[in-house]
């Protein structure tokens, strides 16, 4: 069974890049029609998709973090990785890295989830 876990630090000053990694054991992201999420948690109720990754390397975003966020790849390590620029406060959140084989699913309930991360936008 696949397994997720995101790494990164749980603090970000506003203004600067948080970055994550999500590590992947149990399954690889080049898995043909795999499609890799990053999703976050907002203080309070609401899951927010940020975008994915697909199994060939393509990217897609969510509009309202599009002009921030980037998503790569490493494949030698079987990770990928999350960049959003210019944070917030607003940017506090848990961050989930997921995955499913449903392209609709994967931005709202990806069957396979990491733990997640707390991440604080904070001077």
């Amino acid at each position: 069974q696949v397994q997720l876990q995101e790494s990164g630090p749980g603090l970000v000053k506003p203004s600067q890049t948080l970055s994550l990694t999500c590590t992947v054991s149990g399954g690889s992201i080049t898995t043909n029609y795999y499609y890799w999420s990053w999703i976050r948690q907002p203080p309070g109720p609401g899951l927010e998709w940020i975008g994915y990754i697909t199994y060939s390397g393509s990217t897609y975003y969510s509009p309202s973090l599009k002009s921030r966020t980037s998503i790569s790849r490493d494949t030698s390590k079987n990770q990928f990785t999350l960049q959003l620029r210019s944070v917030t406060p607003e940017d506090t959140a848990v961050y989930y890295c997921a995955t499913d084989p449903s392209i609709t699913t994967v931005r709202s309930t990806p069957a396979y989830w990491g733990q997640g991360t707390q991440v604080t936008v904070s001077s």
